[in-house]
Parts: C-alpha cells; sequence; structure tokens
C-alpha cells in the first residue's frame, strides 16, 4: 500500500473527513483491521485564508510547496490536496517535488465523464467559481461548466466561509443552496459538482434532482484505488 501524503487543514473539518473517507475506503477494499498507510500536514488555515484575502497567492503556494515537501520528506509516496480553492497554487506546490499530486479537478471530471455526463453546474468558493483555473481545467477535460448567477455565488461563499468551516450547519443554509441548484438545473446543467471540500457537510445527493459529484469522496476514494494498485492517476490535462 502506498502512503497517501494529506495536505490539509483548508478547513480542519473537511481534512477531517479525507481521514475518515480514505480509511473507510481501505477497509472497504480490504477488510479486517486494514487502515489507510497516511502521513498529515495540517496548515493554520488563518494564515492561508489572509493570503486568499490579500490575493499573496505566490505565497500561498510556496507555504504549501513546503508543506508539500514535507509530506514527501515524512514518507508519502504522493500527495493529496485537501481543498479545491488552492488547487489554484497546485503548479507552484508541485514544483521541485518528488512525488505525483493527484489533482482534484482530474478526479473529478474522471467521474463525471464515466458517468456520461457533459454540462456541469460548480458549487465552491467565490475563488472556484469565479476564476478560471478550475473551471478551465475541467473544460480540457471536454467538461462544459456553468456557475451560479452572481447573488447565488455570494450565498455559496459566505455559508462555505461563515459558517462551514466554522463546524456550523444549518437547515436555512441548505436551503438555500437547494435553492441555488434548483437554478442551475433549470439553466440546463445535467450534474452538479460540489466543489468545495466543506459543502458536503451540508447537502448531499438527496438536495439535487440531478447527480452530484461529492469532489472529497471522489478524491479520497482515488486516493485509495490508487494506493492499492487498483488505478493509475487519472489523465491529466
Amino acid at each position: 500500500m502506498k502512503v497517501i501524503g494529506l495536505l490539509g487543514g483548508m478547513s480542519w473539518e473537511s481534512s477531517a473527513e479525507y481521514y475518515r473517507l480514505v480509511n473507510e475506503r481501505v477497509r472497504e477494499r480490504r477488510g479486517g483491521f486494514h487502515s489507510a498507510r497516511t502521513v498529515l500536514y495540517s496548515v493554520d488555515f488563518a494564515e492561508i485564508e489572509a493570503m486568499q484575502a490579500e490575493g499573496r497567492w505566490d505565497d500561498a503556494g510556496r507555504e504549501l510547496n513546503r508543506a508539500a515537501r514535507g509530506l514527501e520528506a515524512a514518507g508519502a509516496d504522493f500527495v493529496v490536496l485537501c481543498t479545491n480553492t488552492m488547487h489554484k497554487v497546485a503548479d507552484r506546490l508541485t514544483e521541485g517535488l518528488g512525488v505525483p499530486l493527484l489533482h482534484l479537478a482530474d478526479t473529478t471530471a474522471a467521474a463525471i465523464k464515466a458517468a456520461n455526463i457533459h454540462r456541469a453546474g460548480l458549487l465552491g468558493t467565490g475563488f472556484t467559481m469565479a476564476q478560471p483555473f478550475y473551471r478551465d481545467r475541467l473544460a480540457a477535460h471536454g467538461l462544459d461548466v456553468l456557475v451560479p448567477e452572481e447573488r447565488d455565488r455570494e450565498t455559496v461563499h459566505r455559508v462555505i466561509y461563515d459558517e462551514l468551516v466554522h463546524g456550523v450547519v444549518t437547515d436555512d443554509s441548505r436551503e438555500r443552496y437547494r435553492e441555488v441548484i434548483a437554478r442551475l438545473v433549470e439553466a440546463g446543467v445535467e450534474g452538479v459538482i460540489y466543489g468545495c471540500t466543506e459543502i458536503e457537510l451540508l447537502v448531499g445527493p438527496e438536495d439535487s434532482p440531478v447527480p452530484t459529484f461529492p469532489t472529497t469522496r471522489l478524491h479520497a476514494e482515488a486516493a485509495v484505488d490508487y494506493a492499492l494498485g487498483k488505478s493509475s492517476l487519472p489523465p491529466a490535462v
């Protein structure tokens, strides 16, 4: 079993989900007392969040590169970045890294294409929805990606940063997300990407009339399958 390097802390709530999901996947695959071989580097999210808010993406990239090198030094065979938004600095993160990064957008695209879906709606942080780094990566796999209108994007982002990263989950916010999803479906999407690792703490497949793609679960499952030699890394673009 390869050692999975989890680069987390953005937020720790979602990183805890990653740890749970990779171990459940190993137990499902191997049974008995088996659990995942992992090393975890958890950053201080307050520092990363300040870099995001101030547009200091180069600084964030350098910090995550340092963390990824720490995972490699600790014995990780590959790195799993436990956040959608920070894949914005994936290229900077991998500079000089001697082990591969399992890119979250690639695992998501593979799942969407396997479901024979071509037009998907994307929910995530304001950075993920508004900036091209994530949508372009999905589009390079041949997918048509829609994001909510500006007011809905603001709602989705606010709930993530004001509530979910602090472990706050409310029925009111779940209803707001359902409304956003419904408007995306009206716009013609065939599936919805839960493109922020905290979103799965709030909504599930039952909250959408079309198939959903929970990126945290998909990423964790792909990591385990690769670690166990059940699959190769998904094709990059």
